[in-house]
């Protein structure tokens, strides 16, 4: 049997229960959970002698939380309650995803960042203590309270207007722009164009091996001045007997025997590191309307200036004409690229892997000096060559002993003769 205490408490909480179930049904927008209904929520913690986080509406709203009890790091605009109009079941009202309710905060920060700043106002009094009321006049007080009659929900604030982008004036004659013009294909002639070649199998062969080549090989490189008087003399008293070579095929022979002179340059990398080679394969640089290839000059250690030189121009036709067959052009052990015809005066070579050194030639050229006596001055016909070596395979020294017996057999041919 119940005590009149415990009838008065029943009657207390039964007040509450309809103090919280009068709040949802007044509350029919979801910004009333925040905007209207915390001052309600306030007037009636104070009558009811409760704190505002844990009164009887917490209760009342707790089945329509979409958030977990005890959920923390909740971020903010994260959507955790339904409010749906009386008569609706809320189990077929359709949920906005999680993403969809974060930029519902962005229009507000957007205006009221726009809204001009206004100083702040002088501080208004302390508000007076309100008199205790009943739960009656709780429930009057709730039914009258302005903050939970309908208000017309916020007007989208407009939006901005596409400002006009002021179209880029022409940069004055031999000044640069500022920005480079877009490149937009499919319309030759226009400035910032541009028009799409497509690579053939020649081409993409040398951009994946000359890849290769700078990004796993440790180039080094050292030149060197030859003078290529005697080889000069010694062509034209051939020309004279009707044996017409290029000063490329001496360069050839000259490389050749040094290589055959210094075994230890000879030599090519492979995965489990250096390998040694008997013959002497020369490869040559050629260009086509292709690409650069590099037919071979086999055995070129044995041959003579005048097989070379015959051997070379029947190599570099093939292949202009595309008529390399895979051995010809596979398998040498040293490289030469000469672009002296070119008056190129000197430069480097990427290297041609597996080999393991490749020589860049240059133009001769005429230079005063001064003769070993230093009492008079002699015109030379001085040669640059670079030699791109693999640091792997050849190291500095290495190389520097290659190019001096490379210079000698320039500097006097009869030692190639010899050879």
């Amino acid at each position: 049997m119940c005590t009149q205490a415990q009838k008065e408490k029943k009657t207390h909480m039964t007040e509450k229960l309809s103090l919280g179930e009068t709040i949802i049904k007044n509350t029919q927008d979801s910004d009333g959970l925040e905007s209207h209904m915390r001052p309600v929520v306030e007037d009636i913690c104070q009558v009811l002698s409760v704190c505002c986080c844990c009164c009887v509406v917490c209760l009342a709203l707790s089945p329509y939380f979409q958030m977990e009890e005890g959920s923390r790091n909740v971020r903010l605009g994260t959507l955790i309650a339904l409010m749906v109009e009386e008569g609706q079941d809320w189990k077929q009202v359709e949920i906005p995803p999680p993403d969809a309710a974060a930029p519902s905060a962005a229009p507000p920060a957007t205006h009221a960042a726009a809204a001009p700043v206004v100083p702040p106002a002088a501080p208004s009094p302390p508000p007076l203590p309100k008199p205790a009321t009943s739960g009656p006049d709780a429930l009057n007080l709730l039914k009258t309270s302005p903050a939970l009659k309908a208000t017309p929900a916020m007007a989208a604030p407009p939006a901005p207007s596409p400002v006009p982008t002021l179209a880029a004036s022409p940069p004055l004659p031999g000044s640069r722009p500022n920005i480079p013009p877009l490149s937009v294909p499919g319309k030759p002639g226009a400035p910032g164009t541009f028009t799409e070649i497509p690579a053939s199998n020649v081409r993409r062969v040398i951009a994946q091996r000359l890849t290769q080549s700078k990004t796993t090989i440790p180039h080094a490189y050292a030149s060197v001045d030859c003078d290529m008087a005697a080889v000069m003399q010694l062509r034209s008293d051939l020309a004279k007997e009707q044996i017409k070579v290029s000063v490329n095929d001496f360069i050839i022979k000259a490389a050749a025997v040094a290589l055959k002179e210094m075994p230890e340059v000879n030599v090519t990398w492979s995965g489990d590191g250096p390998r040694a080679l008997d013959s002497v394969h020369i490869s040559i640089a050629v260009a086509t309307d292709k690409g650069l290839i590099t037919p071979i000059i086999k055995d070129a250690a044995n041959k003579g200036v005048q097989e070379i030189s015959a051997n070379a121009k029947a190599l570099a036709q093939k292949a202009r004409d595309g008529k390399l067959l895979p051995e010809e052009y596979q398998g040498g052990s040293f490289s030469i690229s000469n672009l002296g015809m070119f008056g190129i005066s000197g430069f480097s070579a990427v290297i041609n892997p597996p080999q393991a050194c490749i020589l860049a030639v240059g133009t001769s050229r005429a230079e005063l000096r001064l003769c070993e006596d230093a009492q008079s001055l002699r015109t030379q016909q001085l040669m640059t060559v670079t030699l791109s070596s693999d640091g792997r395979l050849v190291d500095d020294e290495l190389a520097s002993r290659f190019l001096d017996k490379f210079r000698s057999n320039l500097e006097q041919p009869q030692r190639m003769a010899l050879a």
